[in-house]
């Protein structure tokens, strides 16, 4: 088991370095002068030269990739000397030295530096920080939703196969998974925060937290309910028709027969023995939808202006602030790669068939 779960680690660490390498490379054929964003249109020649000097652009591009690996490092080695590229800068770094050797050179164990923002100045971490825990309440709640409508739907829909409502949920759920998240985000706002507010009391737009006339911050969880139930409403459409075919696939089995042939009621055959047998490959479809759900969330933030990651990519990629939008698409990398890495595991755990394979 310790070798299958090595095994996945070394894939999904290898997965991660081919996304930090296609993002530096990516980023960085754009046109674009960093030092003209953060000084403006009418900086002067020694300032762009300090700005390029303390980025690293002055530097060959595999330099420049060799600096940007070494920030990110949880382990890495720096200098002590102000003039080298590596320098171990206290306003960049939070760190804790681990080994000094040579000439001024240190073994560090620190926090992966993300970088700065061009446009205001602040550590990319600490943006993120702020708002990843939004985007994650967004994720969750749509996932909850998803799962929970889907299975739902799905069972009502398997148990009156061939008839109205069976025909009407898998029309909806091919509509919800090809109707585009920014559209479907419009209509719902306009249809529940516009015309329909006086009765919902929802609002277009609004985040988590919302501040009052007094300037006091407090919970607002009503905004959640628009976004949320968009952004889970593609993964509702694909847990809908997961547990349906699910569901009437179980029931064609012989154990099934069986256990109506003994005059066991509806109900116990359906939730005692077809349901959690039918639910595993729904489980398995929701298992990787949160990381997947906080990628997508961009449009949908965009839209009801939830003050999450994807907001902030928003305003990034449209201010052309490199640095948040490499910072963003690294963390949720990382999130998607270490949940594949979790599920694998468990996976192993659950079915030894897997750790063979």
């Amino acid at each position: 088991m310790v070798q299958f779960i090595l095994k996945r680690t070394l894939y999904g660490t290898l997965v991660l370095a081919g996304v930090i390498t296609v993002i530096f490379f990516l980023f960085n054929v754009l046109p674009g002068d960093p030092a003209r964003m953060m000084l403006g249109q009418r900086a002067d020649e020694e300032s762009i030269k300090a700005i390029y000097k303390d980025l690293g652009l002055d530097q060959p591009l595999s330099t420049q990739f060799g600096m940007y690996l070494n920030d990110l490092m949880p382990i890495s080695i720096h200098s002590k000397d102000p003039e080298d590229l590596f320098y171990l800068d206290p306003e960049k770094y939070s760190y804790t030295e681990l080994l000094e050797y040579g000439d001024n050179k240190v073994l560090v164990a620190k926090v992966p530096y993300l970088r700065r923002s061009y446009q205001t100045k602040r550590k990319v971490s600490e943006i993120i920080i702020d708002t990843l825990p939004e985007t994650a309440v967004l994720a969750i709640s749509a996932v909850l939703i998803a799962t929970i409508l889907g299975i739902i739907i799905g069972i009502i829909s398997a148990l009156n196969k061939g008839k109205f409502i069976d025909s009407f949920n898998l029309f909806m759920s091919i509509l919800g998974m090809s109707g585009p998240s920014f559209f479907m985000g419009i209509l719902i706002a306009w249809i529940f925060g516009y015309l329909l507010s006086d009765y919902t009391g929802l609002n277009m737009t609004g985040s988590l937290y919302t501040i009052d006339d007094f300037g006091d911050e407090y919970l607002d969880l009503k905004n959640l309910i628009l976004p949320a139930f968009t952004l889970g409403i593609r993964p509702l459409s694909v847990v809908m028709q997961l547990t349906r075919n699910s569901f009437l696939e179980v029931m064609s089995q012989d154990y099934i027969r069986t256990a109506k042939a003994k005059g066991l009621s509806k109900n116990k055959v359906i939730f005692k023995h077809a349901l959690k047998n039918a639910l595993n490959p729904v489980l398995t479809a929701v298992s990787g939808m949160f990381a997947s759900l906080m990628a997508g969330a961009l449009f949908v933030e965009n839209v009801f202006a939830w003050k999450g990651i994807g907001w902030e990519v928003y305003n990034a990629l449209s201010k052309y602030d490199l640095p948040v939008v490499m910072g963003a698409v690294l963390i949720i990398a990382t999130i998607f790669v270490v949940i594949n890495i979790m599920v694998d595991i468990l996976y192993g755990f659950l079915d030894p068939r897997i750790r063979v394979k």
